[in-house]
């Protein structure tokens, strides 16, 4: 099998995984109906939380963060040695994308936040945690998820250029965050107008 045909599959089998709408999936059976119809209409956690469910929206976080690492992982894993470390990335950053433009749901998806998130702690686990601790400290100083997203995401393709395997890591990782910058556009002109709403929990 090809180099080409091996990278074209991995970015197909990421891409699907990274297609399923947990946000979605979860708040339906858990009964609080379809997620896009409250809060900001999106998919992810942050959304999730706003049903008052922490414990949804933590599984939200965790199905979402998974979705790209494993397909890294496995990807990297069925092909050979020379070829891994693309195929993982390839994989991975389809994963985001998927997440991003689902097939299912007409291509409206999330931000890729945990995506992006799983898909490093996969592929550079140092580097995700410095990124987590960032989000964490800027979520807890400022109370806004978005900021906190956005100033996490800015720190990765210079912490992984001293961090990451080599410099193929440091380009798809800047790919994805722009990716991630460019899908938080209507937050970052609501955090400019002081209109972004801030992280608080709904009471059930």
């Amino acid at each position: 099998m090809s180099a080409g045909l091996i990278y074209t599959l991995s970015a197909l089998f990421g891409y699907l995984i990274g297609s399923i709408p947990f946000g979605l999936i979860l708040t339906k059976m858990a009964g609080y109906g379809d997620i896009r119809k409250i809060g900001s209409g999106n998919i992810g956690a942050t959304n999730v939380l706003r049903t008052g469910n922490k414990t949804l929206a933590l599984l939200t976080v965790l199905c979402d963060a998974s979705k790209a690492g494993i397909a890294a992982l496995i990807s990297g894993a069925l092909v050979t040695e020379s070829l891994s470390v693309t195929a993982s990335l390839v994989a991975g950053a389809f994963g985001v994308i998927g997440h991003n433009f689902p097939v299912w749901l007409k291509f409206k998806g999330g931000k890729g936040v945990a995506s992006s998130f799983g898909f490093i702690l996969a592929t550079c686990p140092i580097l995700a945690l410095i990124a987590l601790a960032v989000w964490l400290a800027m979520a807890f100083t400022f109370k806004y998820s978005s900021l906190s997203a956005l100033t996490a995401a800015a720190v990765v393709p210079l912490a992984s250029y001293f961090l990451a395997p080599s410099a193929e890591y440091t380009w798809v990782y800047t790919a994805i965050v722009i990716l991630v910058i460019a899908r938080h556009h209507a937050n970052i002109r609501r955090l400019l107008k002081g209109e972004e709403s801030k992280i608080k929990l709904k009471k059930q």
